[in-house]
């Protein structure tokens, strides 16, 4: 399985530690923010993950920023992008299982093995097919194609 993943200059050490460890459990890591400075902007490397995603170059994508809400609002303007800002295992858990999420957007402000703990169970929890969710992600790329439900 592929993961891409970025950081704003905010999250770099930490981005390193997460590649180090998704390495150790087999995964291949794009790093899509190897040319960070002190004043990037997090867009351009949410922009650069969405699209690693969408083009089929990697299976999920992982974002660091100082909340992850800035990163995840960038992603979601990306057309079949689904990112979910999560703080928690549980909340890692119900993105993949209910809503198919392709790319988990995180606070590097979080201690890295807490970060990594959940990074792992979005990229272990399948989604659940049950036909309540494909129903809601529907209506959600339905939307995104003519603008209506």
């Amino acid at each position: 399985m592929k993961i891409s993943i970025a950081t704003d200059h905010n999250g770099v050490e930490e981005k390193k530690q997460i590649i180090k460890f998704l390495n150790k459990k087999g995964y291949e890591v794009i790093d899509k923010s190897t040319d960070n400075t002190q004043t990037d902007d997090y867009p351009d490397f949410a922009f650069r993950v969405a699209n690693s995603v969408i083009n089929n170059e990697c299976d999920f994508g992982i974002l660091l920023c100082g909340t992850g809400i800035g990163m995840s609002i960038a992603a979601n303007k990306v057309k079949g992008i689904r990112c979910a800002h999560v703080s928690s295992i549980e909340e890692a858990l119900h993105t993949r299982n209910d809503n198919d999420a392709n790319i988990i957007a995180l606070s590097y402000t979080n201690n890295v093995d807490d970060l990594n703990r959940i990074i792992e169970k979005f990229l272990t929890t399948p989604f659940s097919n049950e036909e309540r969710h494909m129903r809601r992600i529907n209506k959600i790329s339905k939307y995104e194609e003519n603008n209506e439900c």
